[in-house]
């Protein structure tokens, strides 16, 4: 009989967990930060269960980078759009 792997949310919640004496050593205001990044890789374990192939925690750190690209690329446009609403100076 086959070997049962973990689901990718497994998966991810034991890193989470594994990531807990990390977490308790850093400030607070770090670790609402660290929670906020594994709270962005839960947003994307559908497409983490198609990454087979990597290592689980390499999935969950490229999850957590996509969303904290978006949202620099998102606070970009708004700055773009606060300069062509100024004059110049």
């Amino acid at each position: 009989m086959g070997r049962t792997l973990p689901s990718i949310t497994q998966s991810l919640n034991e890193e989470q967990a594994a990531f807990g004496r990390f977490r308790r050593a850093l400030r607070r205001s770090d670790q609402l930060v660290l929670d906020e990044l594994f709270v962005a890789a839960h947003q994307h374990l559908a497409a983490a269960a198609y990454a087979a192939d990597l290592l689980p925690m390499e999935t969950f750190l490229l999850a957590m980078l996509l969303e904290e690209h978006k949202e620099v690329a998102r606070l970009r446009h708004q700055v773009e759009a606060l300069k062509t609403r100024l004059p110049d100076a």
